[in-house]
């Protein structure tokens, strides 16, 4: 199964795509039964909850086949391969159990940032950037409107950064995140099954939880198999590990 071309060019100009009903009903289920049965016999301990919201809820699930089936058994790998490159990523050995609860605070706006960013907290070491190629969120319920915990994007903001690293450099992301003019931001809605495919320097955030669910997500990062030695590259040349993306990337080129 590949992207079509209208997709791979909504990728490209956009920096996302989304996947309608692309994770079969059962697969969804068996994804959200473990996590249930997670939070209903573990808990969450309250102390633990800053680390669940940066990292993952449910830790012990994250590497189980009910999680990592999302990606290996559906049709999200064979589509990330169809434009990064048959054989060219990484095992995912892993994802990120995302739950947004509701929240009592008013909602705010979401801001931008990008992922794997750690600032230096002891003034003596810069930072570091943990980069990679893509993004895969999975929906697991229902987002049917704003302010429901959801994922939220800059439209064409990858190539926004992509020029503002052309002059400023890579590492200047440790310095916080790119000044630069924002489009307007756009809060994905989504029915349980649907799929997004992001480039990784695409700028996005979280929106605000005012509804009355939890939003259950899962996110799968994807490194290229020479991301290690691409790291820095792949931020000045956005499609430099996209093999599947390169005639639209020149198609994109004025002649």
């Amino acid at each position: 199964m590949e992207l079509t071309m209208a997709q791979k060019r909504a990728l490209y100009h956009d920096g996302l795509v989304k996947l309608p009903g692309i994770v079969p009903e059962e697969t969804v289920n068996a994804a959200l039964w473990a996590i249930n049965s997670s939070l209903g016999s573990l808990g969450i301990h309250p102390e633990r909850l800053p680390a669940y919201r940066t990292r993952s809820y449910c830790p012990e699930l994250q590497s189980s086949s009910w999680i990592t089936d999302v990606l290996t058994t559906t049709p999200l790998w064979e589509l990330a391969e169809s434009a990064v490159g048959r054989g060219k990523l990484k095992p995912v050995p892993s994802g990120q159990i995302a739950l947004r609860f509701p929240s009592m605070d008013p909602p705010r706006d979401p801001t931008p940032h990008l992922d794997g960013v750690t600032m230096s907290t002891n003034g003596t070491s810069p930072g570091t950037i943990d980069n990679f190629t893509a993004l895969i969120g999975v929906f697991l319920n229902d987002i049917p409107g704003p302010y429901s915990g959801n994922f939220t994007v800059w439209r064409g903001t990858h190539h926004t950064y992509q020029e503002y690293f052309r002059q400023k450099g890579p590492d200047s992301l440790l310095h916080g995140m790119p000044d630069v003019e924002l489009p307007e931001s756009e809060q994905v809605t989504a029915r349980a099954g649907d799929a997004i495919l992001v480039h990784y320097q695409l700028g996005h955030g979280i929106a605000s939880n005012a509804s009355p669910n939890i939003r259950y997500a899962l996110f799968f990062r994807l490194q290229h198999v020479d991301h290690d030695e691409l790291h820095w590259e792949c931020m000045t040349d956005i499609w430099r590990e996209w093999d599947g993306m390169r005639e639209i990337a020149y198609e994109a080129v004025p002649s």
